[in-house]
């Protein structure tokens, strides 16, 4: 076990070793630093040297939001688990990358958060859209509830497509961020759905449009209906989650490559995926190995003070990240970016053309201008922009991979 623990920078998942469900309380053990080398980190769209940049590296990653196993939280549905250890990895997973999107969205990419300073309001907003608690937007409550209506019962393991198809359907709620979010199935991204439905006249608020003020009525740590009072945009900021299998049993090393720039692109939110039953939120790589926040640990629920504040050094990893090779990580994933304007969904789709031409890389996924012609029905050509990809998707394909399991809305 020593050896392991030496071997492993999170020795928190022994999924290959111990049954899913057993955890570890990661604060007894040491992290592996990073390696000596001069190979460039690459976190979410920002490169970093090693050699002279670890403490930027180090204060980028603790800047993330990292969502974790808690206890004693209130009973889901009122009778339902106080706990989600053991079954909740790939929810907080899906709930981290989710998270990075309100954080630039709201924040920005820049933002760092550095302990014992005063943040903004706006970071308390997004924070609180996640504690658990029945009435935040992208609570565990909130994720694990409305999965139930599609055929996931409380305390199942979801999948990557799954999470991302509840998360999507929770963001609906979510008018102070006002996301257009986008799942692309069938490995084929297509702009002008994209366009159609970031360019849909939608009132839009946010921190730059609406600021909280103190007088405001809150509500999910959100400006009651600010998303109401703002003006009607151009482009919704988009959140564009992308489910893929890279192989049968393992990842495809043709894949890798391409992989690896998806988290040099300036969009990046990430990858959540991990290893079977044994979910991650990956967040950059160095060589030949991910990077990655790990939430098999569990701490206790955190409660606002009297006060008022909310404790939030719990939701920070103060330590160097977790790494693991690339050729162990389980073949179905999904990839998030982030596009704030349509300049920059934009350069988006000029990067991933761009990828076409690197040698010893083979595309993840498609993109197109248009739907395909196997998407070309009547029925389908006809639904409004605020009909969902899902259920369109759902009457031409029906996966057997559970990971892949289409949600009807």
């Amino acid at each position: 076990l020593q050896n392991l623990v030496k071997s492993s920078c999170c020795v928190c998942d022994f999924s290959f070793f111990f049954p899913a469900t057993l955890t570890y309380d990661t604060l007894r053990f040491e992290y592996e630093d990073f390696p000596e080398t001069k190979e460039p980190v690459w976190i979410l769209g920002r490169k970093y040297s090693v050699f002279t940049e670890k403490e930027e590296i180090l204060l980028d990653v603790t800047s993330r939001l990292w969502f974790t196993y808690r206890k004693n939280f209130p009973a889901i549905g009122g009778t339902g688990p106080t706990s989600d250890t053991g079954w909740g990895c790939m929810l907080r997973c899906g709930q981290m990358i989710f998270a990075q999107a309100l954080v630039c969205r709201h924040l920005g990419r820049d933002w760092r958060w550095i302990k014992g300073k005063k943040q903004m309001d706006n970071y308390f907003n997004v924070l609180n859209a996640f504690i658990d608690k029945k009435d935040s937007y992208y609570s565990i409550h909130q994720i694990a509830q409305m999965g139930v209506g599609e055929g996931k019962s409380i305390g199942q393991w979801y999948g990557p497509n799954t999470v991302a198809q509840v998360l999507k359907k929770l963001a609906t709620f979510d008018t102070w961020s006002s996301l257009a979010v986008h799942i692309a199935m069938d490995n084929t991204v297509v702009m002008e759905e994209i366009r159609r439905l970031c360019q849909s006249n939608v009132p839009c608020a946010g921190a730059a449009a609406c600021p909280a003020l103190e007088s405001d009525v809150l509500y999910n740590g959100c400006p009651e209906d600010v998303g109401l009072r703002g003006r009607l945009p151009l482009w919704k900021p988009l959140v564009l989650l992308i489910p893929l299998r890279l192989g049968l049993t393992e990842i495809n090393e043709a894949y890798i490559e391409t992989l690896k720039h998806c988290f040099m692109m300036p969009q990046s939110l990430g990858v959540i995926g991990g290893k079977p039953n044994s979910a991650h939120y990956f967040i950059g790589y160095v060589g030949e190995e991910l990077i990655y926040l790990d939430p098999h640990t569990t701490q206790p629920a955190v409660e606002p003070s009297d006060s008022g504040c909310l404790p939030d050094e719990s939701f920070h990893c103060q330590h160097p990240p977790c790494r693991m090779s690339i050729a162990e990580l389980d073949p179905s994933i999904a990839v998030g970016f982030f596009c704030s304007t349509e300049a920059d969904f934009n350069d988006w789709c000029q990067q991933i053309k761009k990828l076409s031409l690197v040698r010893g890389a083979l595309p993840m996924f498609e993109l197109v201008e248009r739907q395909p012609s196997h998407f070309s029905n009547p029925d389908v050509l006809n639904l409004t922009p605020d009909s969902s990809d899902a259920d369109r998707l759902e009457r031409f394909f029906d996966s057997e991979d559970e990971d892949f399991e289409i949600l009807s809305l």
